[in-house]
């Protein structure tokens, strides 16, 4: 289908984008890599009256590290990611998963910040983010503010950001030396989104797990963190009675909608397998 008439505005500076979505209000929609919201627009399930393209907009691409903590610009492709030397020494969780993550035309044009600011709980990112614990900054006619990941995401295609703000960065503190990561995810062929997927961050000491964070894809309305699951490991050695009680928290934690990917009970069912898989992959990468 073709989309109907809309206006294209292409500013080239953070204040002008701001400005412009505080004059165009509702009608306006945020144009990131267009891999969510172009396809929506095709069928008529949006249908805004301007498009603001933030793709030149270089202030919001990048990946740095600054005063302790990793920066990632929110229009940064997903192939930088893939390819960033520094990500992946110090937060290779993010390169791992972005394989992951649909095919090598769309890494090259979709932005982790439109992943996460569309809201859609079958997106890699918003769970990553969570295992990350990671921060995002937001920017309006007010300034900027920040909010954590695991406050961010409050309904299927709903945040935390308001119709005037754009999400401009995304920061997370570097991975400790001697940290396993993961992102497991199942899904029925490449570019598809996940029947259930896990991010993991672990750490252990003396066998033991001393540190978990568990980000959970597409098995609620939004992304969630699996805090139980993750009070539940601390301490304990990853046996596998211990990995059958987390799969069991994992199940008590998932509520996801029936779709072509499977129904509620198998993608819960799954949650918990992924978990475990995630669970000893990046238990393996701890020496």
């Amino acid at each position: 289908m073709i989309p109907p008439e809309f206006d294209y505005h292409a500013p080239t500076t953070l204040n002008d984008a701001v400005a412009l979505l505080a004059q165009l209000g509702d009608d306006a929609k945020i144009l990131a890599g267009g891999h969510s919201l172009l396809p929506m627009m095709k069928l008529r399930f949006a249908e805004p009256a301007h498009l603001v393209d933030l793709n030149r907009i270089p202030q919001l691409r990048g990946i740095r590290e600054e005063a302790g903590l990793i920066k990632i610009g929110a229009m940064t492709v997903e192939n930088a990611i893939l390819d960033s030397d520094l990500l992946k020494e110090k937060a290779s969780l993010l390169p791992k998963a972005v394989k992951w993550i649909a095919d090598p035309q769309v890494r090259n044009r979709g932005t982790i910040g439109g992943d996460i600011a569309h809201g859609d709980p079958a997106n890699d990112h918003p769970a990553i983010a969570m295992a990350l614990d990671a921060t995002f900054v937001l920017h309006g006619p007010e300034g900027e503010r920040k909010v954590k990941a695991v406050d961010f995401f409050q309904g299927t295609y709903m945040t935390d950001m308001a119709a005037n703000e754009i999400l401009t960065e995304i920061q997370f503190a570097p991975l400790a030396k001697n940290t396993g990561c993961a992102y497991v995810k199942l899904k029925r062929k490449t570019g598809d989104w996940a029947t259930a997927a896990a991010a993991v961050v672990l750490q252990m000491s003396q066998g033991k797990v001393s540190m978990v964070r568990i980000g959970l894809t597409n098995v609620a309305d939004t992304a969630i963190r699996a805090t139980k699951a993750e009070e539940l490991l601390l301490g304990k050695a990853l046996t596998d009675e211990t990995l059958s009680q987390v799969a069991s928290a994992i199940q008590a934690a998932c509520s996801p909608a029936e779709d072509l990917r499977g129904d509620a009970e198998y993608k819960t069912a799954m949650a918990g397998e992924m978990t475990k898989r995630a669970l000893l992959d990046a238990a393996s990468q701890i020496s």
